[in-house]
């Protein structure tokens, strides 16, 4: 069972949360305290889970890859097999930044990722449309990013 945070390891995860690069040493000034008990709440909120790991945050724009559709999927089927079957190949296709699962009027929201209208459109008709069970597809372009944050 994972043990409650308390306000120091909150101070912890909102400092990494905004530099995961930061020095135990600048880490330790954060959180109010020496190097060795800020390694040790640190190595805890990795093993408990509640850091999962620390990566780069990249310019999609730098990279080509700046224009952003979001897609509504609606499956044929809903059974577990048919869920489980589109979880699974909706994993292997790169350009797909998210996919969540709804409730509501249609089954996944996919966050689509291309270097343009052309590139989506060929993501959309070789890529999504053909993954296990798809019956609709509903495309949103998004004009421009007003707060994108990462947790």
């Amino acid at each position: 069972m994972n043990a409650p945070i308390d306000p120091i390891d909150q101070r912890i995860i909102d400092a990494l949360a905004h530099d995961g690069r930061m020095s135990i040493a600048a880490l330790a000034a954060e959180a109010g305290l020496t190097k060795t008990p800020t390694q040790t709440r640190l190595r805890r909120l990795r093993e408990e889970g509640y850091i999962l790991g620390f990566r780069a945050i990249l310019d999609p724009s730098k990279l080509g890859r700046d224009h952003v559709a979001f897609v509504e999927v609606k499956l044929d089927k809903t059974g577990e097999n048919a869920l489980a079957a589109f979880n699974a190949a909706v994993r292997k296709i790169p350009e797909i930044e998210t996919c969540h699962l709804i409730a509501g009027a249609f089954d996944y929201l996919l966050k689509v990722r291309t270097r343009d209208i052309r590139a989506y459109r060929t993501v959309l008709g070789e890529r999504i449309s053909s993954l296990p069970h798809v019956g609709s597809t509903s495309t949103h372009v998004a004009m421009q990013a007003v707060k994108d944050e990462i947790l």
